[in-house]
Parts: C-alpha cells; sequence; structure tokens
C-alpha cells in the first residue's frame, strides 16, 4: 500500500493513533507520548504496533522498562512519515474546507476498511498455486518474511489477485498457536518464529501475548497461562508461531 493512502486512511479512521508519531518524537517516552495524545498506555502500544506492521519499515523504535515507562523514539523513516503526516494534515484541511455537506464525509468513513482481527499484515503476492476449489497464495511481507493464505479460486478471481498484488493478511490473534521453539513444525502450516516481548494477563479468560518477529512487526495472540506455563514460555522467550493458511484472511483496497 503506498505509505501515502495508509496514512490517508488513519487520518479519516484514527487520527490519534497517526498523530502518536509527533507525540513520541516530543516525549521520547510510550507513557508520556500516551498521556499527551489522550490514549491509555495499552492504546498506544497497539497503534505503534500497527504502524509498524503496515509500514515496510519499523516507524517506531522502542526499549521495554525505561524511563517514563519506556524509552521511544521515530526510527528515520518514521520521521519522514511523519512529516509527510503534518503535509496530509494541511491537505486535509482543504478537504473540509471542499465537501459539500457533512454526509460526504460519513461516506468516505464508510468506504474505510475495518477488521476485529488484531494482526493485520501488509504484503504482496508471491505465487499462486492452484489446489483443486481453493488456491494457496504465497506472500511475501516487511523483509523477506513469508506466509501462506488458502482462499477459494472464486475470491482470488473476485479480489483480482495476481504475482504483485498488494494485499493485507487478517489474522485473529485466537488462531496462532505458541510453541517452543524445540517443538517440530507442522507441516503445511506458517511457521513463525520471534521473541515473547510481553504477556497481559487477563482476571478471567486467555492472556494477551505479544510477540515481536524479527522484522519489526509484531503479533498478538491468545493463550491459556496454563498452556504458556507449561512450554516454558516467558516475557523474553523465544517462541514458534504456528498457523494454518485457511486461517488467513486477505483483504485489498478497493
Amino acid at each position: 500500500m503506498p505509505l501515502s493512502t495508509l496514512l490517508s486512511q488513519y487520518i479519516v479512521r484514527r487520527p490519534q493513533r497517526i498523530a502518536l508519531l509527533q507525540h513520541i518524537a516530543e516525549q521520547g517516552s510510550i507513557t508520556r507520548a500516551a498521556k499527551s495524545a489522550g490514549l491509555s498506555y495499552k492504546a498506544a502500544w497497539d497503534a505503534i504496533d500497527e504502524l509498524n506492521n503496515l509500514a515496510q519499515k519499523p516507524l517506531v523504535e522502542r526499549s521495554v522498562g525505561g524511563k517514563g515507562g519506556g524509552g521511544a523514539k521515530l526510527s528515520s523513516e518514521g520521521e519522514r512519515i511523519l512529516r509527510l503526516y503534518q503535509k496530509l494534515q494541511a491537505l486535509q484541511a482543504q478537504v473540509l474546507e471542499a465537501a459539500e455537506e457533512a454526509s460526504d464525509l460519513n461516506l468516505l468513513g464508510r468506504l474505510m476498511l475495518r477488521t476485529s482481527a488484531r494482526n493485520q499484515l501488509h504484503g504482496k503476492v508471491q505465487t499462486i498455486e492452484a489446489q483443486g476449489r481453493n488456491d494457496l497464495i504465497r506472500l511475501e511481507l516487511a523483509e523477506g518474511l513469508s506466509l501462506d493464505a488458502q482462499i477459494t479460486h472464486d475470491s482470488t478471481v473476485r479480489l483480482a489477485l495476481e504475482p504483485g498484488s498488494e494485499v493485507f493478511a487478517l489474522i485473529k490473534a485466537g488462531w496462532l498457536d505458541l510453541l517452543a521453539v524445540e517443538t517440530p513444525a507442522t507441516p503445511g502450516h506458517n511457521d513463525l518464529t520471534g521473541v515473547i516481548e510481553e504477556i497481559l494477563d487477563a482476571e478471567d479468560g486467555p492472556s494477551e501475548v505479544r510477540i515481536g518477529l524479527p522484522t519489526g512487526q509484531t503479533l498478538c495472540a491468545l493463550a491459556e497461562p496454563l498452556d504458556l506455563r507449561a512450554r516454558g514460555l516467558g516475557v523474553d522467550k523465544p517462541v514458534r508461531v504456528q498457523f494454518a493458511p485457511s486461517n488467513v484472511l486477505l483483504g485489498t483496497q478497493l
């Protein structure tokens, strides 16, 4: 996705999240930047994860547990995107002046993609392999990372997918299996490795687990605390993330 399109969607849908870049640049701390932006600490982390996942290169560099609840600064790419965001803000003001009525802006809002999937990764189609009525779509993500998605051939046609097409891979947090790195890979499954960055326990139900990938992207998974302990998984521990290609949903821009 062109970065200008990515940012324009955030301006319409989530202005506080993209503006968080400005607050991070000014505050140098996740906690202080979240407060300045009017976001909760968790919402700030979610925003950073989403921005880093959708961009080709991480926009925010961070360190857990630093002064003020975790240090953070913009990468060189983040600084470039912040300048672009500031230019788009000026363009937004012109668009608002040109809109004939409020319904014009409501229409734009309805056309923007919104999804409940916690994991949203941007990639390009590498190959399409026919498998009966289904197609196996190999995607290239940031830094050469790849994953497979299995969708019906009708969906491939409807989305007009071909090698080089830009898509979103959507994966619900509950569809990710977290395993010890020494656990054998499941044949035919997507198999990624990363490091557990944070575990957020819930009062009742599974814990939310944030996994940092070597690319700088972050995945969010759900896991029962007992299962995590039984598998020797904890914060700063390496982890194997597996999920079936049939559990990867694909989306494209209109």
